[in-house]
């Protein structure tokens, strides 16, 4: 625990250890200590999982990506090496053991976005009113911390409301009292639509844990590639759009088929756990790997 420890401190404490290689996994976000990172705490140093970009620190010598976050042709947008995860450059594991939801099928069909809402934009907005009119009766379920104050939510309904959505579509949802009850709101969604440009990661695999499939599109970058490097991890292409035109289309085709979107349901945590998304030895196995090439 280096909460409590100064820079120069846990540089001290870092070292003392005489690692062989550091890994660290908050890059540049809140909570994380870019200036000890500068200084060199190991003979290799590593940037992985965390944060979804190169972190332009000085002795940063490593990001762990793979094929589908950052393809070849991308070196030139980060300050580090690339280093390559055969097979995806995560997997994940529930922390709950909860059951796969029921779905009503008597209520409208739900579609969702559970991610943060600094990756909402009118952009997006605009994209999930062409999917709610592509699917007549349908809904949109947003759940993120500031939609509990009424005054954002008010706000929200009036950006709709340009694209042609009323308030009746559209239900808001703030912050879940636990991790849980957070998980268990998928079972009001039928189909999830991921952020973009910035895509999810951690609301994905929720999202498809719970049995609920997720709709992306590819775009620039890591944050905007990493939706595709889940699904198809996951073995789940036929969710990956190349365009925002072809995101709404795939929304709209797979909402239209009740009773396959049902199977997903069903059929959905089961594919995922059978993939190499969960297979967390595999992972290991894959991750050593990389990190013995790094040490030759």
């Amino acid at each position: 625990d280096c909460g409590e420890l100064s820079d120069l401190e846990l540089v001290q404490r870092v070292r003392a250890e005489e690692l062989d290689i550091l890994v660290e996994c908050a890059g540049l976000f809140e909570g994380s200590r870019p200036a000890a990172l500068t200084w060199r705490m190991a003979p290799v140093q590593v940037t992985w999982l965390g944060y979804p970009n190169t972190t332009g620190l000085p002795n940063m010598d490593v990001r762990l990506v793979d094929l589908e976050t950052d393809p070849p042709g991308t070196e030139s947008l980060a300050t580090e090496r690339l280093e390559r995860l055969v097979g995806g450059f995560l997997c994940w594991r529930s922390p709950h053991a909860l059951p796969v939801p029921s779905r009503d099928a008597t209520r409208p069909l739900t579609f969702g976005c559970f991610n943060a809402m600094s990756k909402f934009h009118s952009g997006l907005y605009a994209l999930w009113a062409r999917v709610l009119a592509g699917v007549p009766g349908s809904r949109l379920l947003l759940k993120t911390a500031p939609l509990a104050d009424p005054a954002i939510a008010d706000l929200l309904r009036e950006q709709f409301a340009e694209f042609g959505i009323g308030p009746e579509r559209l239900e808001f949802r703030g912050h879940a009292v636990s991790q849980a009850d957070h998980l268990a709101m998928y079972g009001d969604v039928d189909i999830a639509l991921d952020t973009f440009p910035y895509n999810g990661t951690t609301t994905t695999c929720e999202a498809l844990w719970m049995g609920t499939p997720v709709v992306t599109v590819t775009g620039e970058g890591h944050p905007g590639r990493v939706g595709r490097a889940v699904l198809k991890i996951a073995g789940l292409d036929e969710w990956i759009a190349a365009t925002p035109d072809e995101y709404v289309a795939r929304a709209i085709a797979l909402a239209t088929d009740r009773a396959a979107l049902a199977c997903h349901h069903r059929t959905l945590r089961d594919r995922v756990e059978r993939s190499p998304l969960c297979d967390a030895a595999g992972f290991a196995r894959r991750f050593e790997d990389v990190l013995e090439r790094l040490q030759a």
